[in-house]
């Protein structure tokens, strides 16, 4: 079974983008993990999945799985990757185009410049929004916003906001992102008991009003370039702590994104790259990867 492809990033968080409309693909847990491997696979942090809709008013369905197999909410990279593939593989002229995802619906629009701008739906800040347990846990107030003290099987303590933009995210500030335990903290916070369904893990050194330093430790993939979702997270937890000002330019490690938040939606800009195409036999690629390296 041959599938047809686009790789694809944004600002460096990489994804494999398949069309699910033009042809067959029934993604599973190892087919993902066998494409997503960067020895054995064409490499990727995330595949992502264009299919017909099942909303009415959307005009596609996207679907984002992380290395690691597992199926997530949102990607805001992989958006705007998936607008500009699209357009660039002719499933649609529309321009903004609306997308469902697993939490609603999204509007993306592809500006001249070949940025993409993406909607990035519902912003929510209740810890039961994102199934995080914050029985017995400390907190303060900080601005608009509720620090929870988190305690970490290595003997530290984190304050965290929690911000769920589709995907759930917890995000700390750093004196510095060079020196920053993104390796150390990132699993221990990203697996936590307390957060039921995993997290996403920012961490955030503030520059100036308008401007910060980002990494990212996503859930199933391990840290990142980049992270769309992260980003938005990152921001709008500064905005409400009182440190930044809408529109906030993130550095990450990939490139720049731009988030605006007026204290209900939130708006990013882009970049999104096609770096090559090809055609992948994906059962020849699951059967010829070690069934060891496959399924660890």
């Amino acid at each position: 079974m041959k599938w047809r492809f686009s790789k694809m990033h944004g600002v460096g968080n990489d994804f494999v983008v398949l069309d699910g409309v033009r042809q067959s693909i029934q993604m599973t847990p190892e087919r993902a993990r066998a494409i997503a491997h960067r020895q054995f696979g064409i490499g990727a942090d995330q595949i992502l999945l264009v299919e017909e809709p099942t909303h009415p008013e959307a005009h596609f369905r996207y679907r984002i799985f992380n290395s690691d197999g597992s199926e997530v909410e949102h990607c805001g990279n992989g958006a705007r990757c998936f607008v500009r593939f699209v357009h660039e593989q002719k499933l649609s002229g529309r321009n903004p185009l609306k997308a469902e995802i697993a939490t609603g619906l999204i509007t993306l629009n592809e500006r001249e410049d070949q940025t993409v701008t993406v909607e990035m739906g519902q912003t929510r800040f209740a810890p039961a929004d994102i199934a995080f347990d914050t029985e017995g846990l400390a907190s303060s107030t900080m601005g608009h916003d509720t620090l929870w003290k988190l305690p970490l099987n290595n003997g530290d303590t984190v304050d965290l906001s929690i911000v769920g933009i589709s995907n759930p995210h917890a995000v700390q500030t750093v004196e510095d992102v060079t020196t920053a335990p993104v390796a150390e903290q990132g699993p221990l916070i990203e697996s936590n008991p307390r957060f039921k369904n995993r997290v996403n893990v920012g961490f955030m050194q503030v520059l100036n009003k308008n401007e910060i330093n980002l990494r990212v430790y996503e859930r199933g993939a391990g840290e990142t370039l980049a992270c769309g979702t992260g980003a938005c997270a990152a921001a709008v937890a500064g905005i409400r702590r009182g440190l930044l000002e809408s529109p906030v330019l993130v550095h990450t490690r990939g490139g720049d994104l731009r988030i605006s938040y007026d204290g209900q939606s939130i708006e990013m800009t882009g970049p999104a790259t096609t770096v090559f195409e090809g055609e992948i036999d994906i059962d020849a690629l699951v059967n010829a990867i070690p069934k060891q390296v496959l399924n660890p």
